[in-house]
């Protein structure tokens, strides 16, 4: 609550009038000073009650892709039973203030506004509250509150088409080691029957053409896991064009470019960070430094959680919203916990143009990731 100039001067002139009354011996000045005072206590009493109010918000969508349209419906009800007095009312949106027209509400009725989230930005947008301001009628008092709460809108990087997966690996019984499609169990080829080769494997339809019991011959093959290590120190990406680090906003998209490949593809994919980030709001916690989350099919994985790319909680596209630049963690320290864990086979490090200096912690890890991707943005 805050008392407006207007209502300051009322004050001051009361307590001059009410002043002089008494010692000068004017009941006229009295009376003036003491209408004075009690029209700013009347003025506390109005401003200070309370309309209830009730605010909804609905998002459309609350997820969206950078650049892509993101509107929010805000409805406010009159949930009392005296009608609400036209009421200046503004809600946050990121950095903007919305006006929200309140003008005379009758006991339940309500009114609807809706406007665009701005997204040309990646990021975690929030929306709210609702801050409400009151007047009394002559201005001499003003008192703002907020209701309902804030509302994320989360505005995920870009995503680009990807059709190129890993395969797994398959070992020949002659040693050598062949690309096969990714998968648990792969038809091969078709031989001859040999006693002890179970009735089961017989494939009928090639061996009632060919005369010959054929036998179906199947590899077992290896489900690869990706690794996508994001590399987001300050240090990693120092270039910034109107406050932005345009290397490390394409970094952010080439991730997501990858899980979401990787998720269409029923490939489990774990998304890493080289610096531990403070877990956005509704999100699990992260697990020290470098923590993650993971996605798609296959077990879960130390530091991060299984979720589903599109699914309520809060998954990696999520994460890639909420991650910003810290000068805080090390690439030795992260590549360190990739050697010690050895999350999957195929490794994507993406980094900045002050990462290049450091990649030979990233080399030095193919003994643990057969297949080892390095991506330098902004060099």
């Amino acid at each position: 609550m805050g008392i407006t100039a207007r209502g300051i001067g009322l004050l001051v002139v009361a307590v001059l009038l009410l002043g002089a009354g008494f010692r000068f011996g004017y009941p006229e000045l009295t009376l003036l000073g003491a209408a004075a005072g009690i029209a700013v206590a009347v003025a506390v009493v109005v401003a200070a009650r309370r309309p209830r109010l009730v605010v909804r918000r609905e998002a459309d969508p609350d997820r969206v892709a950078r650049g892509e349209p993101a509107a929010m419906t805000l409805t406010l009800r009159n949930a009392g039973r005296l009608r609400v007095a036209s009421l200046l009312a503004t809600d946050r949106c990121g950095d903007r203030v919305v006006p929200v027209p309140v003008l005379r509400l009758r006991p339940g009725a309500d009114t609807t506004v809706r406007y665009d989230v701005p997204t040309t930005r990646r990021g975690v947008v929030p929306v709210g509250p609702l801050r409400v301001t009151r007047r009394d009628p002559l201005g001499l008092v003003v008192l703002a509150r907020a209701y309902g709460g804030s509302v994320p809108v989360w505005v995920h990087p870009r995503i680009h088409p990807l059709s190129a997966v890993p395969t797994g690996a398959g070992r020949s019984l002659d040693g050598r080691v062949d690309a096969v499609p990714h998968g648990s169990i792969t038809f091969d080829s078709l031989r001859e029957y040999v006693v002890g080769d179970e009735l089961r494997r017989v494939h009928w339809r090639t061996s009632a053409r060919v005369g010959e019991l054929m036998v179906r011959e199947n590899v077992d093959t290896s489900l690869p896991r990706i690794v996508v290590l994001l590399d987001n120190r300050v240090a990693a990406h120092p270039d910034r064009v109107g406050g932005v680090a345009e290397s490390f906003e394409a970094a952010c998209e080439a991730a997501a470019s990858v899980v979401t490949a990787a998720v269409r593809a029923d490939l489990p994919v774990v998304l890493l960070f080289v610096a531990a980030q403070t877990p956005p709001a509704g999100s699990p916690p992260a697990a020290g430094a470098g923590a993650g989350v993971a996605a798609g099919a296959g077990p879960e994985v130390p530091g991060g959680d299984t979720v589903d790319l599109d699914g309520p909680g809060v998954g990696p596209l999520d994460r890639l919203a909420a991650v910003t630049l810290t000068a805080e963690g090390t690439l030795q320290a992260a590549t360190a916990r990739l050697r010690r864990d050895r999350l999957g086979d195929t490794l994507v490090v993406l980094t900045g143009p002050g990462g290049r200096d450091e990649l030979g912690y990233v080399g030095a890890l193919r003994g643990a990731y057969p297949s080892v991707v390095v991506g330098v943005f902004g060099a």
